[in-house]
């Protein structure tokens, strides 16, 4: 698999897939989007339009997981207990 980094537009994204293809036509894309790099917010289904196999938002789920443990925190702190949280 192979992880182009830091491109920085769908027009990139493809010349890259294009330009791999013609001699690797079996390699596998990897494109990682990750919010505030380099990359703008393109959806799933244009990279798969863009000739990408995979693509990872490792950002994204660490921000979602953080806030669900800044949440219990806080419920921790106001309520003395886990037990509101996990019920959720």
């Amino acid at each position: 698999m192979i992880f182009p980094e830091g491109l920085q537009s769908e027009d990139e994204f493809s010349k890259f897939s294009t330009e791999i293809r013609k001699k690797h036509p079996e390699a596998l894309l990897l494109a990682n989007m990750t919010e505030f790099g380099k990359t703008p917010y393109i959806p799933f289904k244009k990279f798969t339009e863009l000739g990408y196999n995979c693509v990872i938002y490792p950002v994204s789920t660490l921000r979602v997981a953080m806030k669900a443990v800044e949440d219990l925190i806080d419920d921790l702190v106001e309520h003395g207990t886990v037990e509101n949280s996990l019920s959720k």
